[in-house]
């Protein structure tokens, strides 16, 4: 089998600015995006000026915006378009000459030369559960279209690929999720949350729970009641005497259940740990900064986990707060409730890795499943839309102040540099200092590139 990924039929990774695009786009500003963009967009693509940075990421924390955030509410403003597709929000300017962003970001407009604007995603997955897996793990899902439940031969979440590849070797987990599991309705928890074929022993430790409740506690990481430290070593001794020829005669897709435990005693015997998870330190200022928002407190603890160089933390915007970012009716109603807290916690947690010398070995990747439709519908809201949409990276390797690709006047579809996810994980895999190229083994012992995509070196 090629050591090259195979590229999906029709996809086209364009790295160069083709004459039908220039002509589209022509020289005119009222089409929102000129030939002066996009040939700095193009540029931008070529550059290596940066290195390879290969590595560089120690942590990888990825925001997951459910449900799907409009691109030109937020990151790709786009105010000369026709009144019924043009966001009722304005452009305001950031730091950054030239970059523009949603007034309802002040912040974050004041951080741009934190981090980087990709405004040229695409896929072809409308649906929630298919895209969320496909946004997560960096593969389309076979069944694209559906709302479909995790399987034992799913392809592995990021953060368990990178327990199995590259897996810490501090008294802290690989892989922490904090915020709800996805669920699509009364469903089983979607697709794309879980280790797949790997096996439940490089699942994530999930943390549900409102960091910022005064009852919380992560029982994962703390001995029962009861349970004196010398019992616990006592319980793994035990466990350690069992046959390894019968441990290990088990099927493959419970084998790392071995490691799971090893894991589990050595979080629950480790003080540096809980100390991880435990906000009580943290200045009641710094915390009044963050928000006190269940967003805001889960990005407080993110930026502790970071600190603890847990490899990768995701934080889930399911029910975090009262909206969700699936906005098929009220749209602006209810961005007007849910951007301020965003901007305003995401700017902080930004601001607070940068001040401690955390930014530049932190990847932090903010994205939704897809963007949302140019014309607004009859309830006033907007519908899914995977054609063109925008994310947000900064960090750990990642070039800063910059806006990479872009959309024609209705943000509808991508007219340079065009990026699926697949390279968005090829990129984070690569700055992890895992190969994108290199094979993973599924339940069947068939090699499987770890990402199917190419590193997007005009980020680097």
């Amino acid at each position: 089998m090629s050591n090259r990924p195979i590229q999906q039929a029709g996809q086209h990774l364009q790295r160069r600015v083709s004459r039908r695009r220039v002509l589209e786009v022509g020289s005119s500003t009222a089409f929102g995006v000129t030939l002066t963009d996009l040939l700095a967009a193009s540029a931008c693509s070529s550059s290596q000026s940066q290195g390879t940075r290969f590595g560089q990421a120690r942590s990888v924390v990825v925001i997951f915006l459910w449900g799907g955030p409009g691109q030109q509410d937020l990151w790709d403003p786009k105010p000369d378009a026709p009144s019924a597709i043009r966001s009722e929000f304005q452009p305001i300017s950031t730091s950054v000459p030239g970059t523009q962003i949603s007034d309802q970001l002040p912040k974050l407009a004041q951080q741009a030369e934190r981090y980087t604007i990709v405004r040229s995603m695409t896929h072809r997955d409308f649906e929630h559960g298919s895209a969320a897996y496909t946004a997560l793990t960096g593969y389309p899902h076979p069944l694209p279209g559906t709302n479909t439940t995790a399987r034992p031969d799913d392809f592995p979440t990021y953060g368990s690929l990178i327990s199995r590849l590259t897996p810490t070797t501090r008294p802290v987990p690989d892989f922490v999720v904090l915020g709800p599991v996805m669920h699509q309705g009364a469903r089983p928890p979607l697709a794309g949350q879980n280790a797949g074929f790997l096996g439940p022993g490089f699942d994530a430790l999930r943390v549900p729970d409102d960091p910022g409740g005064k009852s919380f506690r992560v029982d994962s990481v703390a001995l029962p009641e009861g349970v004196a430290q010398s019992r616990l070593a006592g319980r793994q001794s035990l466990l350690s005497s069992i046959d390894p020829t019968e441990r290990t005669s088990r099927n493959r897709h419970h084998a790392g259940l071995d490691d799971l435990y090893a894991r589990a005693f050595g979080l629950l015997g480790s003080s540096e740990t809980r100390r991880a998870f435990d906000l009580t330190g943290e200045s009641a200022s710094l915390r009044d900064l963050y928000t006190r928002t269940r967003f805001g407190q889960t990005l407080l603890m993110a930026r502790r986990l970071v600190e603890a160089d847990i490899p990768l933390i995701t934080v889930n915007w399911s029910k975090l707060n009262a909206d969700q970012w699936d906005t098929h009716a009220n749209n602006y109603p209810r961005l007007r409730k849910m951007l301020p807290p965003f901007d305003q916690a995401l700017a902080t947690f930004l601001e607070d890795l940068d001040s401690r010398g955390r930014l530049d070995s932190t990847l932090v990747l903010c994205l939704g499943e897809f963007g949302r439709t140019p014309v607004v519908n009859k309830g006033a809201g907007r519908d899914h839309w995977p054609d063109c949409y925008s994310l947000l990276m900064a960090g750990g390797g990642i070039a800063a102040g910059r806006t990479y690709g872009a959309s024609n006047r209705t943000a509808e579809y991508p007219i340079a540099n065009h990026v699926a996810p697949w390279d968005i994980a090829a990129t984070m895999f690569h700055l992890k200092g895992i190969d994108p190229h290199s094979h993973i083994n599924n339940r069947q012992g068939q090699p499987l590139p770890v990402s199917r995509g190419e590193v997007v070196s005009g980020l680097l």
